[in-house]
């Protein structure tokens, strides 16, 4: 083995890495400038964690971390890292704030960022001015690892931070020309387009909102479990007409039956005792004693008989008005429990129906009872049916689709043609307004939730 020959090759590949990445950090533009320094830097000397921090930003982000494409300013770390670059850079740490990388340990921090250490940066860090010259440092950079850091990765990050001083000093005194500069040259140009984009932005336009519609019935009549129980059976079919009075769901009577023929059954032999201590109370004191007693076992056992003879006729649920059966498969129903007042289906005229529009609130409008409504059916959408709105939700609830909604309703011409149950989409028209407050009402609406206004 020749280890003196793979010592020099290794040096030459971290030299020629070196002059690569200074090559690249020349070349780079202003916001790959940051990105590059705490990520390329890892080929040269190896560590975990990076972070720069920038005396001058010029995009807004002080801190650039190792990584991630853009930092989360309001994180945790982010926070910790910058207190720490304050307590570093500050005046009286004046020490550490050397012209060359110097070795940062928790000890060099206030508390209590240095009880925070172990928990956000690795225990081995290393404070690397990007200085020029006599120049102020242009930032600073922040290395950490598991390991010891060497002199030699001391003398690489003393090349390459210089290089990266050089290039961000650079870009900062790189000079644009001046917006009055650039406008004086297109003068009439800026005037002939500012006029057109003037009027294109005046131009009145309706406000119009698209959502998803369903054709749903006008009162429809519910038809609820009366008790908790289970489905027996369904007497009709999905979308069959009924009339009032038609028998539409039964329960399953077997524990309705039975506790009937138990009550019965108590209520008989409450009246035979109550017969027989009738009896032995024209001789026996204590037995005319007992009467009132037995009297209201009497009662109350009537009172559970007819109580049971009430819940075993409401088993069968019959059709309040004239209509269709609107409801799921009927396989869905039959032996699937159900509480006091669940909804099992309705009773509703197809002739009278209405459009039911969900309207999401992060696009709801002011409208107005009488705007004009346009539904586009799933089946038919070349067909458009019109109407006018007729009502508007107060409050907004969650949808089907679990979107928090407005719920409108809408009259449409010849319903009668729309059965019952077709879903679109729904067109509603609101007032005229500018063009550019069409535009804009989405992101002023972002904007005022932002500022909270």
């Amino acid at each position: 083995m020749n280890s003196p020959a793979n010592a020099l090759n290794y040096q030459l590949l971290r030299l020629g890495a070196v002059l690569e990445l200074e090559r690249r950090a020349r070349a780079a533009a202003r916001d790959e400038l940051g990105f590059l320094i705490v990520n390329e830097t890892a080929g040269v000397v190896p560590y975990q964690q990076a972070a720069l921090w920038r005396a001058e930003p010029s995009d807004g982000e002080r801190l650039v971390l190792s990584g991630v494409a853009s930092a989360d300013r309001g994180g945790p770390y982010y926070l910790w890292l910058e207190r720490v670059f304050a307590a570093l850079t500050e005046e009286r740490a004046s020490e550490i704030r050397a012209d060359s990388p110097r070795v940062v340990v928790p000890a060099d921090l206030p508390e209590p960022l240095a009880s925070e250490w172990p928990e956000w940066f690795p225990a081995h860090a290393l404070l690397c001015p990007l200085r020029w010259r006599d120049m102020a440092p242009a930032g600073y950079l922040l290395l950490g690892r598991s390991d010891a850091w060497t002199d030699n990765d001391c003398q690489l990050l003393d090349a390459l931070t210089g290089t990266f001083a050089q290039s961000a000093l650079l870009h900062r005194q790189a000079r644009k020309p001046s917006v009055v500069q650039r406008l004086a040259a297109r003068k009439r140009a800026l005037a002939i387009g500012g006029a057109v984009l003037l009027a294109v932005a005046l131009f009145p336009v309706r406000e119009s909102v698209l959502a998803p519609a369903e054709v749903v019935p006008v009162d429809p009549a519910p038809v609820r479990a009366p008790f908790d129980g289970v489905v027996g059976a369904l007497r009709v079919e999905p979308n069959q007409a009924v009339r009032a009075g038609q028998p539409l769901v039964s329960f399953d009577e077997t524990q309705l039956q039975t506790r009937y023929e138990v009550a019965k059954k108590a209520l008989d032999m409450a009246r035979e005792e109550y017969a027989d201590t009738s009896q032995q109370a024209m001789s026996d004191d204590r037995a005319k004693a007992r009467l009132a007693m037995l009297a209201s076992k009497v009662d109350q056992d009537q009172a559970e008989l007819a109580y049971d003879e009430d819940m075993l006729r409401r088993a069968q649920i019959a059709s309040p008005v004239d209509g269709v059966a609107i409801f799921d498969d009927s396989s869905e129903w039959i032996g699937k429990p159900v509480v006091l007042g669940e909804r099992i289906m309705v009773v509703a005229s197809p002739e009278r129906t209405q459009l039911q529009i969900e309207v999401p609130a992060s696009s709801v409008v002011s409208f107005t009872p009488g705007a004009e409504v346009v539904f586009f059916s799933n089946l038919q959408p070349d067909r458009p049916a019109y109407g006018k709105l007729t009502f508007a939700s107060y409050s907004s609830t969650a949808a089907a689709d679990g979107v928090i909604s407005y719920a409108f309703r809408a009259s449409l011409e010849h319903a009668s043609a729309l059965r019952l149950g077709l879903k679109g989409t729904a067109k509603i028209y609101g007032p005229r307004r500018s063009l550019v407050l069409w535009l804009l009402r989405r992101p002023l609406t972002v904007m005022r939730e932002w500022l909270s206004i």
